[in-house]
């Protein structure tokens, strides 16, 4: 699921807000806050998206034909979907 940029930064102002309300950080600087949060989010999303076409293109090139949506098929992309954010320390 792609997130839209004002998922992003709703999500990025619940953070901010979270963080602040737990006393884990203070931002004098709150538009510069919400700007870097929201850059974060998005790269985040980014790589994730990379590494979801990464995972299904490992799948589509098995010897073997493995239908999308069985078991086996989510499996191997849980797999191969956790091993390269491992990989890119995600």
């Amino acid at each position: 699921m792609r997130l839209t940029d004002p998922r992003i930064s709703h999500l990025s102002h619940r953070l901010r807000n979270a963080l602040q309300k737990g006393g884990l950080a203070d931002f004098p600087d709150e538009p510069a806050a919400h700007r870097e949060a929201k850059a974060v989010l998005d790269s985040y999303a980014g790589a994730e998206e990379a590494v979801d076409a990464f995972a299904r293109d490992r799948i589509s090139r098995l010897s073997r034909k493995v239908p999308e949506g069985g078991r086996e098929w989510e499996i191997l992309y849980r797999k191969y979907f956790e091993e390269e954010m491992t990989r890119r320390k995600l």
